[in-house]
């Protein structure tokens, strides 16, 4: 294999598209952009609208219509979801760059992700576990290979304008992250938790129509898998992974006719398989023959990304448990007579990056090649340590069993929104810029390893959640965010020039 030869992270001055005149703004006259960010946005409405509720329905007791499980578990059945979510990335990536090419990757995702939507909606046992593994399937097969899609669009960019469009395309998320909670949470919190999943399953629908419609103005970009697969390799996977699947089927039949089968053992094997499979396939991917020299040294420079990564998405699967908890139990949600839903809370949140999205774009053009990724990443690693060390200021208040102001978690929010908006965009390209030819998709799937490790973190840290104190808890994260993100900002310039060996513009 021809290794990539070495050059800046950031590239010389820019070639710029015809329909890329420069502003930040500039990326919304791409009528293809539009259809990536108009279904990237749909597709997060749902996911934001079911994350919303799904810890708060988990603890709501069956009296309310909720699953009755208590803190520590619904916690880590909120975080090992994220992890699926995240885990899946990586076959779907393979399908992507393998089987089916990026376009009917992300068609059959989205149908699979509305499909598990409506599972949720429907008012029975199984049937929600079902919805959650059918939209874990599903985003695994949309999120990678719509980001493949999305760096298409511009293959002549520079590293700073793919890092502005990538900050633009979270306004996409944040959007449907903004207002998905309110109508989720006030329909699932105050008439019934299945309508607020429901409404997911409406959004998720949307984005698959417009999808369809779009995808046209991508011409044949994206129609056909980029490194297909042999068909002896093809056999292989679909050989082992139907063994593993029916290995799991297997063991939790055994389990359910000893009648000892709880939800606990799927947790379990979920936390497993997220906590094992990035490093399997990292290591696989170092061994593989294809690639030189120049390519291993690069991947192992990637792992400066893969390690802060899975920290911060542990601290981002905190949101949707620890901070909708202390909204729920520990902060004052009246206002003149109305009791604001906890899940309003996580509206905060995307309404801060979505602020914040568009100055970043700005801020990443303006700065071009005197910023490098990796201290962008640290960055982002210590604003999101600030706001957990809020969270840590706000527990102490609340261990006299007063309620607190919802300006500390609002603050908190803040600071976590500022970490991501510098952490998310930047991870994400550089993810993308340094894929060996034909290995896009499956690249971007590790990153999401990254994120699915770090969600399974969180799910076991969250089983302590009320059993260590709240400063305890929060201060215990803020501390590991603040000293990586400080380790790796020392580390910045040397772990830039290793990644700069295979910047390159997109093929």
């Amino acid at each position: 294999m021809t290794t990539t030869t070495a050059q800046p992270l950031t590239p010389p001055p820019e070639v710029r598209p015809a329909n890329d005149r420069g502003s930040v703004w500039s990326f919304f006259a791409n009528p293809r952009f539009n259809t990536v960010f108009a279904t990237d946005m749909w597709e997060r409405f749902s996911f934001y609208g079911m994350k919303a509720l799904l810890f708060l329905y988990a603890v709501a007791p069956a009296s309310a219509g909720g699953l009755g499980l208590d803190v520590g578990t619904g916690g880590a059945i909120f975080g090992l979801y994220m992890a699926a979510v995240h885990m899946t990335s990586l076959p779907g990536g393979w399908v992507g760059d393998r089987l089916l090419g990026p376009r009917r990757a992300v068609a059959w995702g989205g149908v699979g992700i509305a499909a598990g939507h409506y599972c949720l909606a429907i008012p029975a046992g199984p049937s929600f576990y079902l919805g959650l593994a059918l939209i874990a399937i599903g985003t695994g097969l949309l999120k990678p290979n719509l980001m493949v899609l999305f760096t298409l669009l511009y293959p002549s960019a520079t590293t700073a304008r793919r890092e502005a469009g990538f900050a633009l395309l979270y306004l996409s998320s944040m959007v449907s992250a903004l207002l998905a909670p309110l109508v989720t949470g006030l329909l699932g919190e105050r008439i019934n938790w299945h309508l607020g999943f429901g409404a997911a399953a409406v959004g998720m629908t949307v984005a698959v129509i417009w999808y369809l419609v779009g995808i046209r103005r991508f011409d044949d970009e994206g129609n056909l898998p980029p490194h297909p697969a042999p068909d002896d390799e093809r056999r292989r996977v679909l050989r082992r992974s139907g063994v593993a699947v029916g290995l799991a089927v297997a063991l939790f039949t055994v389990d359910a006719l000893a009648g000892s089968f709880t939800v606990e053992h799927v947790l379990a094997l979920v936390g497993i398989t997220a906590l094992v499979a990035p490093v399997l396939y990292y290591r696989h991917l170092l061994r593989r023959p294809a690639f030189g020299p120049a390519e291993r040294r690069v991947l192992r420079g990637f792992l400066w990304v893969l390690a802060p990564s899975a920290l911060f998405w542990m601290l981002f699967s905190q949101l949707g448990s620890s901070f909708a908890y202390f909204a729920d139990t520990h902060t004052q949600r009246r206002v003149f007579g109305f009791l604001v839903p906890a899940a309003w809370f996580q509206s905060a949140y995307p309404f801060f990056l979505l602020l914040l999205a568009p100055l970043s774009a700005w801020l990443w053009i303006r700065l071009g090649a005197r910023g490098n990724a990796p201290a962008k990443l640290a960055g982002g690693l210590v604003t999101s340590g600030f706001g957990f060390a809020i969270m840590a200021v706000a527990g102490l208040l609340v261990a006299t069993g007063a309620k607190v102001s919802p300006w500390w978690l609002l603050a908190a929010y803040f600071a976590k929104a500022c970490g991501e908006i510098t952490f998310g965009p930047v991870g994400m390209n550089i993810a993308g810029e340094i894929a060996p030819p034909g290995h896009r998709s499956q690249m971007i799937g590790l990153y999401f390893l990254g994120s699915a490790l770090g969600a399974g973190l969180g799910a076991q840290y969250s089983r302590l959640l009320g059993v260590l104190p709240l400063p305890v808890y929060f201060g215990i994260l803020a501390g590991a965010a603040l000293l990586v993100g400080l380790v790796m900002l020392a580390r910045s310039a040397s772990v830039a020039r290793i990644l700069g060996a295979a910047a390159r513009p997109a093929a």
